[in-house]
């Protein structure tokens, strides 16, 4: 019964910790962290196409044209120019990452315009302001997982929209502030649906080289799918600035049927991002477009995993390892927490490289690891109460002291001993016998528990160690294992307990059972060799010597209710008792007399 409710309990804990776990997780607690262990695990540099060529805003050109702010939209149609002028190194497709809304000069517009469509090669930007609707403003980007709608969109003038492809430039912030996804298409208040810039480019040049369009993502509901960076910051840059265009100083065979990109790269512009792939160095956004257009061209796509079957499996998995760690050693559970981490780390990065799935890397280590710090707490308790039971059980059947000694130094547990001064008790139970053979079974061990039980509280009272019983006698002694002082009185005292104990008790048996027994003591002080006696496979912390074998000698004369001691007890009591020689008697085992005395009184 106790092992059904120990299994039942078992299962219970079991699932409560992964239902905690699962629930964490699902709670978004680990969100920020299994972020950061995501960008680690799946964002880390590739292969880079050399089809995608970057034309930078950068400090050399702010330095040649000053501000950006008061540029003409001439610079940017000398810079479409100046790339189509070779009719047979003509870029693929040029966006222009730079928002150009509202007319402002109109014969800047409208060359910006002309030139856009002279050459039908050019894609602009467009943006949108997201927000909850009918809430107030946005800030042009949105977060991973709320419900946002588009409150505005702001579309190049009419003229360069008419003469020039549109794809949108807003980026998708995560809830950690950094970019991993891409918005693949937005659709405006008016209802109509704009592709990305990236798209758009990835469709210009593949349609310049005549192929299909390229195969898109799959998204989710916001129309989002995951980036894979092929390049950290900088790794697009060629040092390709736009003041270099213009000046006729970058040889076309760098962008002759590329992908050509001009936007900001310079610190005072204000369009960078933090991004998965980098976690301290922020990435222009020109540069997150061009990640976007290689991304598309190799149709290198990722999905992420939906959170349900997720949880579920973070749940089975978490029950699985409390269950695993349940009982186990601390090195072999560590080395399981290892190797569980480690192969949950592993198979995330095998399905995103060859199944492109993305999991959520941190979800099953961060649960594992609480459940196997909280199995070793639980194991050390319940080591710890299965020890404090042992010990329980095992002072039953030796002394507590000895008990106490032998934990406290586990060496006095090997095979030895050592000598010692002791005084010796032993202490027999007088017509005992007799009366056993009188009664039933049953209530010989009542009587018998009772004398016993009075003998162990007598010597425990008085600091002593009881070694054993033997039937119907026992044997205690003072002076180890603890060195307590003045262990004669003290063997004294408890002996006087006995006497005095036993009459009661006396009484009692007698008027139940019509029959009485009483004590009969014996008390030596001198030498022994104490410890633990006996072989390796079963040993027991005793006394022996000569001391005790007198101890049992005196014991064995001694009549019930009398105290038997020898000179050396008498000696060590002085004037504390009053006691009576009984002269020099034949004792076994002493070749001469040797004098016994009665303890009659103790002061």
């Amino acid at each position: 019964m106790n092992k059904k409710r120990e299994i039942t309990q078992r299962l219970l804990l079991l699932l409560i910790l992964a239902a905690v776990m699962t629930a964490l997780a699902a709670l978004g607690a680990l969100r920020d962290a299994d972020l950061a262990v995501g960008d680690l695990l799946y964002q880390r540099p590739g292969f880079i196409s050399g089809e995608i060529v970057l034309i930078t805003v950068d400090d050399a050109a702010l330095e040649r044209l000053g501000p950006q702010q008061g540029w003409s939209r001439e610079v940017y149609a000398r810079a479409i120019e100046a790339l189509n002028a070779d009719p047979g190194r003509r870029p693929a497709a040029i966006g222009l990452d730079v928002l150009f809304t509202g007319e402002t000069d109109p014969e800047a517009d409208a060359y910006l315009a002309a030139a856009a469509a002279k050459y039908g090669n050019v894609a602009a930007a467009s943006s949108a302001r997201f927000g909850t609707a009918g809430a107030g403003a946005g800030d042009g980007s949105a977060a991973s997982g709320d419900s946002f709608s588009v409150l505005g969109y702001y579309r190049p003038y009419e003229a360069l929209a008419a003469s020039a492809r549109v794809g949108h430039v807003n980026a998708m912030l995560d809830r950690d502030g950094r970019v991993r996804q891409q918005i693949l298409y937005l659709t405006t208040p008016e209802g109509e649906r704009v592709p990305s810039l990236a798209l758009t480019l990835a469709r210009m040049y593949r349609e310049a080289r005549g192929l299909p369009a390229p195969a898109e993502p799959e998204t989710g509901r916001l129309e989002t799918w995951y980036l894979p960076f092929t390049g950290k910051p900088g790794a697009y840059n060629q040092n390709l600035s736009l003041a270099a265009l213009l000046d006729g100083q970058i040889d076309p065979v760098m962008y002759a049927g590329k992908v050509v990109l001009i936007g900001a790269y310079a610190a005072g512009l204000q369009d960078s991002f933090l991004t998965g792939i980098d976690r301290a160095t922020p990435m222009y956004g020109v540069e997150v477009q061009a990640n976007a257009v290689e991304a598309i061209l190799r149709a290198d796509y990722k999905s992420v995993a939906p959170d349900g079957p997720q949880l579920a499996a973070l749940f089975v998995l978490t029950a699985l390892a409390a269950a695993a760690f349940w009982k186990r050693r601390v090195w072999s559970s560590t080395a399981l927490l290892a190797v569980l981490c480690g192969a949950w780390l592993a198979l995330c990065r095998v399905l995103y490289d060859y199944a492109g799935t993305v999991l959520h890397p941190l979800w099953i280590p961060a649960a594992a690891v609480p459940v196997y710090a909280m199995s070793l707490a639980l194991n050390y308790i319940r080591a710890a109460l299965e020890t404090r039971r042992v010990t329980r059980t095992f002072k039953l059947y030796q002394s507590p002291e000895v008990v106490a000694e032998l934990l406290r130094d586990p060496a006095a547990m090997e095979v030895g001993g050592k000598l010692t001064d002791i005084a010796v008790l032993f202490v027999d139970v007088r017509g005992f016998t007799t009366m056993s053979e009188l009664l039933e079974p049953p209530q010989v061990v009542e009587i018998l528990n009772r004398y016993l039980t009075l003998v162990s509280d007598c010597i425990h009272k008085n600091g002593g160690t009881l070694d054993k019983f033997i039937g119907d006698a026992a044997m205690a002694f003072w002076g180890a294992p603890l060195t307590t002082g003045d262990p004669v009185y003290r063997a004294a005292r408890a002996a006087m307990d006995m006497v005095e104990g036993s009459r009661a008790l006396s009484a009692e048996l007698t008027e139940r059972f019509g029959r009485s027994v009483s004590f009969g003591v014996g008390i030596h002080y001198g030498k022994a060799v104490v410890g633990s006696i006996g072989s390796p496979q079963r040993l027991d912390y005793t006394a022996i010597g000569d001391t005790v074998n007198t101890a049992s000698r005196l014991e064995a004369r001694a009549p019930g209710g009398t105290v038997y001691i020898s000179r050396a007890v008498a000696g060590a009591l002085g004037p504390r008792a009053e006691v009576t020689s009984l002269g020099p008697v034949e004792l076994k085992g002493k070749k001469e007399g040797f004098e016994i005395l009665t303890l009659d009184k103790l002061l």
